[in-house]
């Protein structure tokens, strides 16, 4: 049986305490502030590991999500949420209202919003580029832009 990589996105960060105890019962990698804690979990689908994480960590752990930290074979991250609920019958009756089961109209919505995000940012970045070139030359700007790169390499301002 394979093991899956998940990554628990916490509510707050966890205590020294509950990293301790956690961690005698699975392998964990916290991030600097103990809000995010990767762990790797034996099953035969990513989806039985999110949810075998889920059952054992929940109600122990400040859990807010769960992800995949690998695309499948789909090229997709699974994401494993606990819903209030108020929000999961608002989520049912709004996919009962598309006609879709929850977990599609919810993975529909999802992509929607990143696909806006994506075109956000990208005409965000237009625009910034177009000011830009209102008061610089394109070689000028390509030039500043290689030493920015060059100075912080994948380092975001925003």
């Amino acid at each position: 049986m394979p093991y899956h990589a998940l990554e628990l996105t916490l509510t707050r960060s966890l205590t020294t305490a509950e990293l301790q105890q956690t961690a005698r019962t699975m392998p964990l990698a916290a991030n600097h502030d103990a809000t995010r804690v990767m762990t790797v979990v034996r099953a035969k689908t990513p989806g039985k590991a999110l949810s075998r994480l889920r059952h054992q960590v929940d109600g122990r752990l400040p859990l807010d999500a769960i992800t995949t930290h690998y695309p499948d074979a789909d090229g997709q991250v699974l994401l494993n949420v606990s819903l209030p609920p108020a929000a999961h019958s608002a989520l049912r009756a709004a996919a009962d209202g598309a006609g879709q089961t929850p977990r599609v109209f919810l993975q529909l919505a999802i992509h929607r919003a990143l696909v806006q995000h994506a075109r956000d940012e990208a005409d965000r970045l237009d625009q910034a580029v177009q000011r830009l070139l209102e008061c610089t030359t394109a070689p000028q700007l390509m030039a500043a832009l290689g030493r920015a790169l060059s100075r912080t390499p994948g380092a975001s301002q925003c």
